[in-house]
């Protein structure tokens, strides 16, 4: 895929949180899934190896930083950290809080439904969305990376 057919290279990928000169960390608008995120290299790569050891370093330690923030606020049964990149073959991380009583526990929520999730409880998780933007916001404009 060329970078200038890439939705990564073309779209921001959800919510823009953070932005520096490597990649971007951004909430990812699923309405099944709040707190779902994103940690997005900026440059048009196609696969982790791409990068120089040191760009490697420095995405992965932002994302345990995001996975770490999702923890502390969403407050999940599990997280999922998956780089998959087979529909859009550029480098970027997904962080998923993870709940037993969620649309598609055990699979992966690319996986078959197997549940409605109560909506009150889908609207207590939205209601978190706003401390995690904040948290997010604090480690990073704090951070080396």
């Amino acid at each position: 895929m060329a970078k200038d057919a890439c939705e990564l290279c073309m779209h921001p990928g959800g919510e823009v949180i953070y932005r520096d000169d490597n990649y971007r960390i951004v909430l990812v608008d699923d309405e099944r899934y709040p707190g779902f995120c994103r940690v997005i290299w900026n440059a048009h790569q196609r696969e982790m190896t791409d990068l120089s050891t040191a760009e490697r370093a420095i995405l992965i330690a932002a994302v345990w930083q995001v996975e770490e923030a999702v923890r502390e606020v969403m407050q999940p049964d599990k997280i999922n950290v998956a780089s998959l990149g087979n529909v859009v073959p550029h480098v970027h991380w997904h962080v998923i809080p993870r709940y037993e009583n969620d649309a598609h526990f055990p699979n992966p929520i690319w996986g078959e439904v197997k549940r409605t999730p109560a909506s009150a409880e889908l609207a207590r998780r939205s209601g978190l969305v706003p401390r995690l933007r904040e948290k997010l916001l604090e480690r990073f404009e704090q951070s080396l990376l």
